[in-house]
């Protein structure tokens, strides 16, 4: 069974959109969707630093772009799919919940009121690699932190404000190797970002919802979700509550899940799956020279 997943805030890098745009219908579709939602989504894919699209009313529909063009030149049928943060709404468009457009239209709608409840306070987010979350959960709650994003694989991400990241980074947890900074402009998945829920439970209340076609993973909790009401609705919430990767991996594996393939920019989850779920096969999906290998394994895995 092969599982098709989507990459989060933080895995976007400078000019990485620039090699999908050689696919055929790529420039074109990807100039459609920055009519539809007033971005220009060629220029931060190809062009903008490190720091323009580390701005979240960036980074978040440029993920959620790139995640669909390169799911569209794969032309896979996974049976399941999940995404992480803001993937899930790549992951939602992957599973026939919303059309490109309404997916493009609502991440839109969530970077921007997340940059806005971003700007109230000074926060940030850091990776923790290694330790155990019995003991580092507890330290963070400590430090007035909030584990973000429970990723499994030794990894979770503490959010916070500023002075409580510098504060970590004296401070670590006991087995904690190192404290890593990340790419994000607030902290997300925490009671930081209410202010974006009600704009973005507004927004979604205007779509044209459909039931999922295949299997929907949820990082809420890891449960597989059978309406596209729920989806929605677990997507709302999610911008102001943990990450849960890890218990989605853990329904992975109870699915029966064997082979892994993660959409453009593809490295971060494919890395903690590794981890996590030894024995299955994980391909990332980082320029379209690796589509004919996801071909492949796609091949193998259905034909298994």
């Amino acid at each position: 069974m092969l599982v098709l997943v989507a990459p989060g805030q933080g895995a976007q890098t400078p000019g990485f959109l620039t090699p999908w745009l050689d696919l055929p219908g790529a420039t074109d579709r990807i100039a459609a969707w920055s009519d539809a939602i007033g971005l220009d989504l060629a220029h931060y894919g190809t062009r903008a630093d490190a720091d323009e699209i580390r701005d979240t009313a960036v980074a978040q529909p440029l993920l959620v772009a790139a995640g669909l063009l390169s799911a569209a030149a794969l032309d896979a049928s996974p049976g399941v799919v999940a995404g992480h943060s803001v993937g899930e709404i790549t992951a939602a468009a992957f599973a026939g919940v919303l059309d490109d457009e309404a997916a493009l239209r609502l991440v839109r709608t969530r970077g921007l009121a997340m940059a806005d409840a971003a700007a109230i306070t000074e926060t940030g987010m850091a990776a923790l690699l290694g330790g155990e979350p019995e003991v580092t959960v507890p330290h963070l709650e400590k430090l007035g932190l909030t584990p973000a994003n429970v990723n499994g694989g030794g990894q979770i991400v503490a959010a916070g404000t500023a002075a409580q990241i510098a504060a970590l980074t004296e401070d670590k947890p006991e087995g904690v190797r190192r404290v890593v900074p990340l790419k994000v402009a607030g902290a997300f998945h925490t009671h930081h970002m209410a202010p974006a829920v009600d704009r973005l439970r507004e927004a979604a209340a205007a779509l044209k919802v459909a039931d999922p076609t295949v299997t929907y993973v949820s990082n809420a909790d890891g449960k597989t979700v059978a309406t596209g009401d729920e989806v929605i609705s677990r997507l709302v919430g999610q911008v102001a509550n943990p990450v849960r990767w890890d218990l989605c991996m853990e329904t992975f594996k109870a699915l029966g899940v064997t082979a892994l393939i993660e959409a453009c920019p593809g490295g971060t989850l494919t890395g903690l799956a590794k981890r996590a779920l030894p024995g299955v096969q994980t391909l990332a999906l980082k320029t379209p020279d690796d589509l004919d290998a996801a071909r492949a394994l796609i091949s193998e895995h259905a034909d298994a």
